[in-house]
C-alpha cells in the first residue's frame, strides 16, 4: 500500500485517516508533548489505557476519529474527533480536535479540517457541525473562524473540564457554507 492509499482524503501537505491501535505509542508521546499547549482546554489520552478506551469510543456509530497526519513523513499532527452524530432530519455532529505542539502554527490544522469537513459533508452525509470552544481559546477559535464557521451563541456552564464547569461559544458550520473560498466565506 502506497502512502497516499491509506488516507481517506488528502491535500498538499496532510492526509487523514481513521485512528488505529498502532498508532498508540506515537500518539500518546505527543499528546503527552504538547500538555503546555492543551492546557486548560484538552485532555487527549496520554497513555496507554487511555487510548486504548478512547480508541473503543470512536468505534461507536455515533462517532468518528481522525488523525491529520504530515503526508512528507506519515507524523501525527493532529486529530479531529466528530462526536454525537445524528443522522435523519438532523445530519449533526461535533467536533473535537487538537494539534500536537510540534506542528502547532504551521497550517497543518486548518488543512486537516478543511479535509474533515469535505468528509463529512460527503461520505457522512452531514449536513452541520458544531465546535463548542472555551472564549480564551482564541488558536482554537481562529482555526473555525478560518474555515468558515460561524458563532452562533454562549453557553454558561456547559462542558465539565478540569474539575469545573467551564463556559463555551458555540460556533457552527453547515454544508451550504463551505461553497467558495474561505476568503469568500467570511467577508
Amino acid at each position: 500500500m502506497t502512502s497516499s492509499e491509506r488516507y481517506l482524503a488528502q491535500g498538499p501537505r496532510v492526509g487523514i485517516r481513521h485512528f488505529a491501535a498502532a498508532d498508540r505509542e506515537e500518539f500518546t508521546a505527543a499528546a503527552r508533548e504538547s500538555t503546555g499547549l492543551h492546557r486548560p482546554w484538552l485532555f487527549p489520552p496520554a497513555t496507554d489505557d487511555a487510548y486504548d478506551g478512547y480508541l473503543h469510543r470512536l468505534q461507536e456509530p455515533s462517532r468518528e476519529g481522525f488523525l491529520i497526519c504530515e503526508r512528507a513523513t506519515g507524523r501525527i499532527t493532529g486529530y479531529l474527533t466528530i462526536n454525537n452524530i445524528v443522522h435523519g432530519a438532523f445530519r449533526c455532529g461535533a467536533i473535537g480536535y487538537g494539534a500536537f505542539a510540534h506542528a502547532a502554527g504551521r497550517g497543518l490544522m486548518s488543512e486537516g479540517l478543511r479535509l474533515v469537513l469535505e468528509y463529512a459533508f460527503t461520505e457522512l452525509g452531514l449536513h452541520r457541525l458544531e465546535a463548542n470552544i472555551q472564549p480564551t481559546n482564541e488558536q482554537s477559535i481562529a482555526l473555525v473562524r478560518r474555515a468558515g464557521f460561524r458563532l452562533e451563541g454562549f453557553s454558561p456552564d456547559f462542558l465539565f473540564l478540569d474539575g469545573a464547569w467551564r463556559d463555551h461559544e458555540r460556533w457552527a458550520l453547515t454544508s451550504e457554507m463551505t461553497v467558495g473560498t474561505p476568503d469568500e466565506r467570511t467577508e
